[in-house]
């Protein structure tokens, strides 16, 4: 019976499953059908590739200031050159911002370059060093390269 109960609500739930509402204001999160927690959906942040080398921050701004109230335009850059690396990231105030200036610019022209605009995703955590292994013999050997006399 309790198998039947859940085969059920799996095959009546949504595929999109509930808004709810999150801590961070910039995410919506929503509730797996199938009971596994929450799961990130959107986000107001955009994510634009395909940029060109001399778009910069105020004309990533300009172009998407059209759809909606924008909280940051920022182009990455390459720290020794300057230049753009061809990709940025746009914030939205509201979900529905975001959506509109993706729709309205993703596969479009921007300083002579198509760019394409997606819903960023969070930085997945970079893992811990691994630990250095002891020597065997209980001595610190310093490895030297050529030679030292």
């Amino acid at each position: 019976m309790a198998l039947l109960s859940g085969i059920r609500r799996v095959l009546g739930g949504t595929s999109t499953g509930r808004l709810l509402l999150a801590k961070d204001p910039f995410c919506a999160v929503r509730s797996s059908p199938i009971g596994l927690g929450a799961v990130r959906d959107f986000t107001t942040k955009l994510f634009i590739s395909g940029l060109s080398r001399q778009t910069t921050d105020e004309g990533l701004r300009a172009k998407f200031s059209e759809f909606g109230q924008l909280v940051e335009a920022r182009v990455v850059t390459d720290r020794i050159s300057g230049r753009s690396r061809g990709f940025g990231f746009v914030r939205y105030a509201t979900l529905e911002d975001a959506a509109k200036g993706k729709e309205g610019m993703d596969g479009k022209f921007l300083d002579g370059w198509v760019i394409f605009a997606d819903f960023a995703k969070p930085r997945e955590p970079k893992p811990p060093p691994p630990p250095e292994e002891p020597n065997p013999h209980g001595l610190n050997i310093q490895k030297t390269i050529g030679w030292c006399g």
